[in-house]
């Protein structure tokens, strides 16, 4: 049971269903100014929290987590849409007692024909000292009775951003061959023919040997050829980084809105048609 001396910490808590599903968060709690004990809270739901409705907390719990309501999430996405102005009237009561399957609550919940007292608002754990109201009963010809005076309501553009994914990059690398020519400096050996005269200092091996024969000499030559080698080596490093660019984007939406507008002979105050 959640009573007064708990309301500060209902208020900004997620509230779950009866079946642990997350509804919203916790608005505002609204004391019966009859009991004085929490009976209504006000739910934040939808995108951005935009809408708030009434969910009962009078059998509801506090955990560790938050708030959990004896209610479907479904039943509190399709509850009536009441203003939270500070103050339920007792129609007003009386349509969430119907919609929740809660009976009348106490005697304020009976249909307005005389002076009543309504449910207040507290924001802080305090009960409102509670106020009378009179009102003119008048029949809305499209649903229940109601007070004599008819509510517009229009649509609000709420805007925000969220973050998706877009895209990816991947770095990769790959092998390519490419030719490379450089030029080498290469040496070889070539055979040349010296010829000398015969004088004192080698006629001795000039005549050495028979004086007609037949003979062969050899010399080796040798050549220098190209020898390439390869090598891997780093040479560079590369990354992806990410920057964040902000950009203005418009957003076109229609929105509705209620207007009025009058059959039949009316006057103004003044008594002019």
């Amino acid at each position: 049971m959640i009573g007064t001396d708990t309301i500060s910490r209902v208020i900004g808590q997620d509230v779950y269903d009866e079946s642990g599903e997350k509804i919203g968060s916790a608005s505002e709690v609204y004391l019966d100014d009859e009991t004085g004990q929490p009976e209504w809270v006000t739910v934040r739901t939808g995108m951005f929290g935009t809408k708030e409705s009434f969910v009962p907390i009078r059998d509801a719990n506090l955990t560790d987590d938050g708030v959990r309501v004896p209610v479907s999430k479904d039943r509190v996405k399709d509850a009536p849409k009441i203003d939270t102005d500070g103050h339920l009237s007792p129609q007003e009561e009386q349509e969430l007692y119907r919609y929740y399957g809660m009976g009348t609550g106490t005697d304020m919940a009976q249909p307005m024909t005389t002076t009543e007292t309504t449910t207040g608002v507290a924001g802080t754990g305090m009960a409102d000292t509670g106020r009378t109201e009179t009102g003119t009963v008048g029949h809305d010809t499209s649903g229940p009775t109601t007070d004599d005076a008819m509510t517009l309501s229009e649509e609000r553009l709420n805007v925000g951003t969220r973050s998706q994914e877009v895209g990816r990059a991947r770095l990769r690398k790959y092998v390519v061959t490419e030719n490379v020519t450089e030029t080498v400096p290469t040496s070889h050996e070539e055979v040349r023919l010296e010829r000398e005269p015969i004088t004192e200092a080698n006629a001795g091996k000039a005549m050495d040997g028979p004086a007609i024969s037949e003979e062969e000499h050899e010399v080796v030559l040798h050549a220098e050829t190209p020898v390439v080698e390869k090598e891997a080596v780093p040479v560079e490093r590369v990354r992806l980084d990410k920057t964040e660019v902000t950009e203005q984007t418009q957003v076109s939406e229609g929105l509705r809105k209620e207007e009025i507008e009058v059959d039949g002979d009316t006057r103004d105050r003044d008594g002019r048609r």
